[in-house]
């Protein structure tokens, strides 16, 4: 049910400049999803009456990531005057006139936070009727945080920016999480009495803290147990470690759920991802998009797939694939590339460096070593020879290949489209095909061969094979 009494309010304003990227800071990606899109799916989650994010430094393509992955998405343009404070203070004005309940206020750059944490954060706030709760956490280096001072009775009694910290306060080791609720009426009465006074001359939101506190109002500060929940990502390295600790957890859920991960730490697998039970994931292999993987089917080692559904049994290794299809007891590998609209039904065979291009093999067929199948069409039961080309483009357009069923091709072949090869024929080593072979014939283009004696003597005199063709006798 809709929580009618809290708004979340995401701020995603910040350029993020030490990231050092084109690519804004929020949308770099996460188990396959922008880090924004992390946080929005928690402040989803909660069933607020609505969720505002406040945008600024590219704002349409972060507006284009909010309206993504929320349902009724609410976006507020942050003004000139920088800071938390003014973000949130102009949020306050997209909530729906009369709003009287509480505030849930999130970064954009916090990607593990989760819903759970935040429902008891707001829990634990109404049980108190204090006027704000914070979340804040322990860390051996509190480096870039926020301190939290506390009263000498251990109650919260403000929040201090690390650039606006004295030395005593920056040997504090609890710090500000960013995350915060607050009660909506008194939010709006400190929020116009904060100031831009301060070393970055910023309206900070952390001030609306002491301000309250001053006023007489309670205010408190939760610890969460878990500190890596509400790790802030400013960098690569940073990213790249809630990158990790999110990777752990997604893997060690699906081996709960009876998947096999034979080494944890080499496997990745995006969140869109979807396994069943008796998958096994062999090292050094990578599941990302929305790929699917059925019953049985053994992926990796060394393996990377993109959107791609996989079979009951089937196999795939040492293979790079995107956007293809491998059906039920189908082998893939090794080194072997498929490109998008690849199909490889059941049964098949994709084999030892094969690259595969908006083609359709069908049930059984098999494609098995050194050959290139783009744009085609291949029946049931065939065999295309080791080293086949399927000669698809003519400088200007794309055309198609049809192999038919039980075809068997020899190697060493180019097929050049579009061209047909019916049923059950048979194409001889070294054949070019230019013409549609009709069905049940063989189709052979190569010249006799002619053997001109004594060659190497007379052309390579002097040499090891001119020797060696002395020595025989022949």
């Amino acid at each position: 049910m809709v929580d009618e009494r809290l708004a979340v309010v995401v701020l995603a304003a910040g350029q993020g400049t030490r990231m050092r990227s084109a690519t804004p800071k929020l949308l770099h990606e996460i188990a396959g999803l922008p880090m924004l899109a992390h946080v929005l799916a928690t402040a989803n989650a909660l069933d607020a009456a609505q969720v505002v994010t406040v945008v600024r430094h590219e704002r349409d393509r972060i507006v284009g990531v909010v309206e993504e992955h929320l349902e009724n998405p609410v976006t507020v343009d942050q003004d000139e005057i920088p800071g938390t404070g003014r973000a949130v203070e102009q949020a306050l004005d997209a909530l729906p006139a009369g709003f009287d309940g509480d505030v849930l206020v999130v970064n954009g750059d916090v990607p593990l936070l989760d819903a759970d944490t935040l429902t008891d954060l707001v829990r634990r706030h109404r049980a108190s009727a204090a006027a704000a709760t914070i979340l804040s956490a322990e860390l051996a280096d509190p480096t870039g945080y926020g301190r939290i001072v506390r009263t000498g009775d251990g109650l919260l009694d403000r929040i201090v920016e690390q650039k606006d910290a004295t030395d005593s306060e920056l040997a504090l080791r609890e710090i500000n999480a960013g995350v915060y609720v607050f009660g909506v009426a008194q939010l709006r009465d400190q929020l116009a009495k904060v100031s831009t006074e301060n070393a970055q001359g910023e309206k900070y939101l952390t001030d609306v803290i002491g301000l309250l506190r001053r006023a007489g109002s309670d205010v408190s500060a939760v610890v969460v147990d878990e500190a890596w929940k509400i790790a802030g990502v400013n960098d690569r390295a940073q990213l790249s470690e809630a990158a990790a600790k999110l990777n752990a957890l997604i893997v060690r859920g699906w081996q709960l759920a009876g998947v096999t991960v034979q080494d944890p730490a080499t496997t990745w697998i995006d969140l869109k991802a979807t396994l069943s039970p008796d998958v096994t994931i062999l090292p050094n292999t990578q599941i990302k998009g929305a790929t699917s993987i059925a019953t049985g089917a053994v992926v990796g080692p060394d393996t990377t797939l993109v959107d791609c559904e996989i079979g009951e049994n089937a196999t795939v290794r040492r293979a790079d694939a995107t956007l293809a299809v491998v059906g039920a007891g189908a082998t893939v590998g090794p080194w072997a590339f498929l490109r998008p609209n690849t199909v490889l039904d059941a049964d098949g065979k994709i084999g030892t460096f094969v690259e595969t291009k908006n083609s359709h093999i069908g049930a059984g067929s098999k494609v098995p070593h050194l050959s290139y199948v783009g744009d085609t069409e291949v029946g049931v039961g065939a065999n295309v020879g080791a080293g086949t080309i399927t000669a698809n483009y003519d400088g200007v357009e794309k055309h198609r290949t049809v192999v038919g069923d039980h075809v068997r091709t020899g190697s060493h072949n180019v097929f050049v489209a579009p061209v047909r090869i019916g049923d059950g024929a048979y194409t001889g080593a070294g054949t070019v095909v230019r013409k549609d072979v009709p069905a049940g014939s063989l189709a052979v283009n190569v010249a006799p061969q002619r053997n001109i004696a004594g060659w190497v003597v007379q052309n390579r005199p002097g040499t090891a094979a001119a020797q060696a063709a002395e020595e025989s006798g022949e």
